[in-house]
């Protein structure tokens, strides 16, 4: 009797096990979602392929390329000149910058250009007796020396025995004795040799110089000159028959140049070439010594290229395009690398759509749709 009542649960557990598999493969499977494919919404460029013109930028200083400094060649006191003997003061060419008490050196050269006249007084009457057509000329040169200015030249000497006559009475020593005074005279006095500024004054009127003291540095403002590095692959680009544009965050202007001389030589820290560039009517312009200015080097030309930003290079080697509303990667030849930007000569035609967005995490084949 009790094996009748566990046989009926175990009978009912079966039975429902069975409608269940049943029902279970009565049940249709469900079809397979299609996956919807993603569009990219990209900025575009057209592509048009022209003359491209390769462009340096580099920075330098602007700086007289006439420096002068003053040092003192004789012994004396600082005298006042035209001019305050001071920084940042301005002078005219042939001023008188600045000069060296000069009473002691005069008085030694009269005392010994009357030694000179004497001996060629001495003279005279010998060349009067024995070369007559010859003492004009040397009795005009004795009339033309006095004390106030610098010997004349000598009559040139054909007759060996007028050498010896003049050799006999010290006439020629004397005279170069003169002469090495005279030159000393000159150096006393500082004339400015252009229009320019004094950078420095080392000592002031009324101090005592000794040969060799450093009196100051003045320069050059009407001839101003830009020294600007330039990276050593960019020379060979440089167009030197183009002006350069010149431009400071400093001062406000900008300025064209030229270029004057550029560099035989490799800078080993910073690989770098000099380039010098004169800046055009610079004495007419507000410029000032040592300004820190930007150049703009105009490039040689380049065929067929176009520029486009750094970011849309991938690797150095390839850019993406949007074709028949798919996203394509296209290798590209570049020519040039600039400092926001590279120029591309190869593996691009006329009208391909650039994409301008930097992509990521995209694959070729994607469709995109431009939103410019």
């Amino acid at each position: 009797m009790k094996g009748k009542y566990v046989l009926i649960p175990v009978t009912i557990l079966i039975g429902g096990f069975i409608i269940m598999i049943s029902l279970i493969s009565l049940r249709d499977e469900p079809s397979a979602s299609q996956p919807t494919q993603q569009v990219r919404f990209v900025e575009t460029r057209e592509i048009k392929l022209e003359t491209v013109e390769a462009e340096i930028i580099a920075y330098g200083r602007l700086k007289s390329s006439q420096p002068v400094t003053l040092y003192s060649e004789v012994n004396g006191t600082l005298v006042q000149g035209d001019i305050p003997f001071k920084p940042a003061q301005s002078f005219r060419r042939h001023e008188l910058l600045l000069k060296i008490d000069d009473r002691q050196i005069r008085l030694d050269i009269n005392s010994l250009k009357s030694d000179f006249l004497n001996a060629l007084a001495s003279v005279l009457p010998e060349i009067k007796v024995d070369f007559p057509n010859e003492y004009t000329i040397w009795q005009d040169f004795f009339n033309s020396c006095d004390f106030e200015h610098s010997l004349p030249d000598l009559p040139g000497v054909n007759n060996q025995k007028i050498k010896l006559f003049l050799a006999r009475f010290n006439v020629y020593k004397l005279y170069y004795q003169v002469r090495n005074l005279e030159i000393q005279l000159e150096k006393h006095f500082f004339y400015a040799p252009f229009n320019g500024s004094i950078v420095s004054a080392d000592l002031r009127v009324g101090s005592t110089a000794r040969v060799g003291t450093r009196l100051g540095e003045i320069v050059n403002l009407d001839n101003l000159e830009v020294e600007v590095p330039v990276p050593a692959e960019d020379i060979g680009w440089i167009d030197s028959d183009k002006n350069v544009r010149f431009s400071s965050s400093e001062i406000p202007g900008s300025w064209e140049g030229r270029i004057k001389r550029i560099g035989n030589s490799i800078d080993e820290r910073t690989h770098t070439v000099p380039v010098f560039f004169e800046i055009m009517n610079s004495k007419n312009e507000n410029l000032f010594e040592n300004v820190f200015l930007k150049a703009e080097i105009p490039g040689k030309a380049i065929d067929l290229a176009c520029s486009m930003p750094r970011k849309v290079i991938y690797n150095d080697a390839y850019v993406y395009l949007k074709k028949n509303g798919k996203l394509m990667r296209q290798p590209v030849s570049i020519v040039r690398r600039e400092l926001d930007s590279v120029i591309v000569n190869g593996g691009l035609s006329n009208g391909d759509s650039l994409i301008m967005d930097v992509l990521q995490g995209v694959a070729e084949g994607m469709l995109t749709r431009s939103r410019n």
